[in-house]
């Protein structure tokens, strides 16, 4: 079974490949090193389709060889998943394959291995908050301890507190670096930082979460595949204002 996984959600856009629960290619962009990448962002609607293009050319594949698509429905960039959305249901009516909605942090923490504790993908939603999650492993099953949530990034780190019994914590994802400088101060909680590289795209692992849901026939309906924004967006908010004012 090949899965096609796309991600639009973050600042880097990625496209993945897998097969019978295996990565097969993954392509991303911006790259590390390139220009784009020291800081820019890319123009997602404009680089996905030819990132699909290059990694069903790298597997020396047709779209019509995949069996199901997924992608990452948020939180993260209301106009990134937007775009993420958008793609995949036009590649979905298009070809009559079945597609999927994967959340964006539970795709960041399953980037995460060979670590035993909590894994915690944050990303920096602005105005001092987070979008942020709390999951377990246990050997190579991630469990949700949490849902995905919008929340001042100080009161995250109550509820890792409030837990229970203190575990080790691995935070990963674009909120590590507007936060670091905070989780540094922070004494009472076992903190680790995922190296840079685990954070730069999370295609992979939404190509891998899904496969068990096209095995059980759980796509969903296009009409049903939805984003997860948590936060209303800024567009919506100015207009909700200016119609009370």
């Amino acid at each position: 079974m090949r899965i096609l996984g796309l991600d639009t959600s973050i600042s880097v856009a990625s496209v993945a490949i897998s097969e019978d629960g295996r990565l097969v290619a993954e392509d991303f962009y911006p790259r590390k090193g390139s220009a784009e990448g020291s800081g820019a962002k890319s123009n997602h609607a404009e680089i996905i389709l030819p990132l699909v293009d290059s990694v069903l050319r790298r597997v020396g594949i047709g779209l019509s060889d995949v069996a199901g698509i997924a992608v990452s429905i948020g939180p993260g960039s209301f106009t990134g998943v937007r775009i993420g959305l958008s793609t995949v249901k036009g590649l979905a009516y298009g070809t009559g394959m079945p597609a999927v909605g994967i959340s964006t942090l539970q795709a960041i923490a399953a980037r995460v291995a060979g670590f035993e504790g909590r894994v915690c993908p944050i990303l920096d939603a602005r105005k001092g908050e987070v979008y942020a999650a709390v999951f377990r492993i246990h050997g190579n099953q991630l469990e949700r301890l949490t849902q995905d949530a919008l929340m001042p990034f100080l009161s995250f780190l109550e509820e890792l507190r409030g837990l229970g019994k203190p575990a080790p914590c691995l935070f990963i994802g674009d909120g590590v670096t507007t936060y670091r400088p905070v989780l540094e101060r922070v004494p009472d909680l076992q903190i680790y930082v995922a190296d840079e590289q685990a954070m730069s795209s999370v295609a992979a692992s939404i190509a891998l979460l899904s496969e068990r849901q096209f095995i059980d026939h759980r796509a969903v309906r296009l009409e049903d595949l939805t984003p997860v924004y948590l936060r209303r967006p800024e567009c919506e908010s100015r207009m909700k204002l200016t119609l009370s004012s």
